[in-house]
């Protein structure tokens, strides 16, 4: 009876360890669901970060399914930004840690390393780089063999005709298009079909392919008569039997005139039941249109509002300038409201004008770094480290603006820093295009989560002679006026870094 007991114990033991491993497999991490929340359409760097930061726990956690699933989300952003080398690296890694993960059947392995496989064959896509695609396309086909999985199956089909089609092999991409198509037809997965062509037409649409788009469009709208014709039949086979069964029962019990009454009542009440139900379709759907109008409304509204008040708040600052330089500039409290309405009205200039280009000019960086930092160096704390790190190269940039924003930097890290510390400006090349300034400091710090709504201007009340908060928000407009961007480095914690990405 103990023996009974002891080896029950155990095997309940073993049940809820394996129940524990497979909540935590299953569970998403808070550093992932913090990467999900963040739109990357606003905030791609930041995306990006914490999706790495999240497959690198999942990773020493050993839960390498969702790793494998972070890394290929952070490889997506990497090269979305033309950042294919860090994103080629990374996947390399997730593999790698597949392949060390001895827990792992084959089969699992095989479908993990098709999900790796299948992002560098997009990157080769993009890249327009034809043969090594197709290299890719042969490995998925034998990791999605390997895995047993039907659905990795019909995603590589999808994946072969979406490469043949870019590459211009119509007739290839029609052959497995045709084999997709058919094979989810065969088991009345109509849905899935539609949701695939969908899929393709939106590829070409976005892709701007005009013969792809058309190709596309005109295979869904013959597959789609077809499938009509499909279904019409195997309704009219299945009314046709139940007709069938009725006559031969009505025949076998009872041919009386009252029973074929009995069924004509009974087919007309469903008619009617039908003929109610299309009714209230017709409703809901008419207060659907209705509502999605009014919503759109509603939006164009809230747009034009916004517009007036943000031109209202600069005409403000324009009408109160001349009464305010009447006034003793020498009092701090006025010189802060000259310098309130002044930054009220650039930042107003800046969001009102988006689109407006602004001027470029190829700078020297060395020379140009060297020069910000020797404006500041008299304002720095006794025994600051001032550093400037620029390779010998020019960028092309709109120089007021990078000023401003430099500068406004470097002065906040000369009054944050303490006594001992270091400020470092920094100019780094990442690809053909695109570089970046980096202003680091050992001062205190942002909170995390703070760091976001330093950006955002008029978000607290402020007793304007210790500063407005106004100057963030001016610099990340201008960031975005020459088409680049501003934010903290979440990953630098010996202080504050603040990230100039700039694009010539």
């Amino acid at each position: 009876m103990n023996k009974k007991i002891v080896f029950l114990s155990l095997i309940l033991s073993i049940c809820l360890c394996g129940a524990r491993t497979l909540a935590q497999e299953v569970q998403k991490s808070d550093l992932q669901q913090r990467a999900e929340a963040v739109d990357p359409k606003e905030h791609i760097a930041q995306a990006r970060s914490l999706y790495i930061h999240a497959f690198n726990d999942y990773a020493n956690k050993g839960q390498t399914a969702h790793g494998m699933e972070c890394a290929v989300k952070a490889a997506a952003l990497y090269y979305k930004e033309n950042f294919y080398k860090e994103a080629f690296d990374l996947l390399r890694r997730a593999d790698q840690i597949v392949n060390d993960d001895s827990r792992l059947a084959n089969s699992a392995k095989a479908a993990l390393h098709y999900q790796a496989t299948k992002e560098r064959m997009q990157m080769y896509v993009k890249l327009r780089r034809s043969e090594s695609a197709k290299e890719q396309l042969g490995i998925m086909e034998s990791y999605a063999a390997q895995s047993g999985d039907e659905q990795l199956k019909n995603d590589l089909l999808y994946n072969k005709a979406i490469c043949y089609y870019t590459f211009g092999q119509t007739a290839q991409g029609n052959a497995v298009f045709k084999e997709m198509t058919s094979k989810l037809t065969s088991v009345a997965d109509y849905d899935k079909v539609d949701e695939v062509y969908q899929t393709l037409i939106d590829n070409g649409r976005k892709s701007n392919n005009v013969s792809f788009l058309a190709q596309s469009y005109s295979s869904y709208m013959a597959w789609k008569d077809s499938t009509n014709a499909i279904k019409a039949a195997a309704e009219v086979d299945s009314l046709q039997q139940q007709i069938a069964a009725n006559e031969a029962s009505i025949a076998e019990k009872d041919s009386s005139l009252s029973t074929r009454q009995a069924i004509i009542v009974g087919l007309c009440i469903l008619a009617v039941a039908l003929a109610a139900a299309l009714l209230v379709g017709a409703v809901v759907l008419m207060r659907y249109i209705m509502l999605t109008r009014r919503q759109k409304k509603t939006i164009r509204l809230a747009d034009e509002s916004n517009a007036l008040k943000a031109k209202f708040i600069s005409n403000i600052s324009a009408q109160l300038e001349p009464t305010l330089r009447k006034l003793d500039s020498r009092q701090p409290e006025v010189k802060a409201l000259l310098d309130f309405s002044s930054h009220v009205h650039t930042l107003s200039e800046l969001e009102n004008t988006p689109a407006e280009a602004v001027e470029m000019e190829d700078v020297q960086v060395p020379q140009f770094c060297e020069a910000l930092v020797e404006e500041i160096r008299g304002k720095v704390k006794q025994g600051v480290n001032l550093t400037v790190n620029a390779p010998k190269m020019s960028a092309r940039f709109n120089k007021e603006y990078v000023s401003h924003i430099l500068l406004h930097l470097l002065n906040n890290a000369a009054k944050y820093t303490p006594e001992g510390g270091s400020i470092s400006l920094d100019a780094k090349k990442r690809g053909p295009h695109t570089f970046q300034f980096l202003v680091s400091d050992t001062g205190t710090g942002i909170p995390e989560e703070k760091r976001e709504d330093v950006f955002k201007p008029f978000l607290e009340v402020r007793d304007l002679t210790t500063g407005d908060g106004l100057g963030l928000p001016i610099c990340r407009q201008m960031a975005l006026k020459m088409n680049g961007d501003l934010e903290i480095d979440p990953q630098f914690t010996k202080g504050t870094r603040f990230v100039l990405d700039l694009r010539a």
